[in-house]
């Protein structure tokens, strides 16, 4: 067997680590439309991983809702993504809560492409540039993140 120096291996890491994030991930919602992080440089972009039996998802959806209305056409989109629900209870739960924001129906290999999801809900924040900068595992709130997102532009 082969063994790499550790010093070695960390610079082969920390070069690669750089491409591994700038390629984002790439769904398709229910719609039939692909939806990439690429496509969306110059806003925030919110990766939400959720499921229709879950109490905590579906109390944060109207304020993910009131999110993306709010600035999808200047500064941040929802993304959704269902884990754990069957295609057709998504589909009739999305009409029927008139959620506005794209929605992936998904499974926890797709997920893999932003990163683990353990608990739901779990939420991926993007910056403008498409950069992975925050992480939430469990509830958050339209005020959590936008408050988030005005830290990071006033510093």
């Amino acid at each position: 067997m082969r063994y790499f120096h550790p010093l070695l291996l960390a610079c082969f890491l920390v070069c690669v680590a750089p491409v591994c994030v700038a390629q984002g991930f790439v769904f398709t919602d229910l719609q039939g439309k692909t939806q990439r992080l690429q496509d969306y440089k110059g806003k925030w972009v919110l990766v939400n991983f959720w499921a229709t039996w879950c109490p905590p998802c579906l109390e944060e959806i109207p304020d993910l809702v009131d999110l993306h209305e709010t600035h999808k056409n200047s500064d941040l989109v929802v993304i959704g993504v269902a884990l754990d629900s069957t295609e057709k209870s998504v589909r009739e739960f999305v009409v029927k809560k008139k959620i506005s924001y794209p929605i992936v129906f998904g499974d926890y290999e797709m997920a893999e492409q932003v990163g683990e999801v353990e608990v739901l809900p779990t939420s991926y924040l993007y910056n403008p540039e498409g950069k992975l900068v925050s992480y939430q595992a469990g509830l958050l709130s339209r005020e959590s993140v936008e408050s988030y997102i005005k830290r990071k532009r006033t510093k």
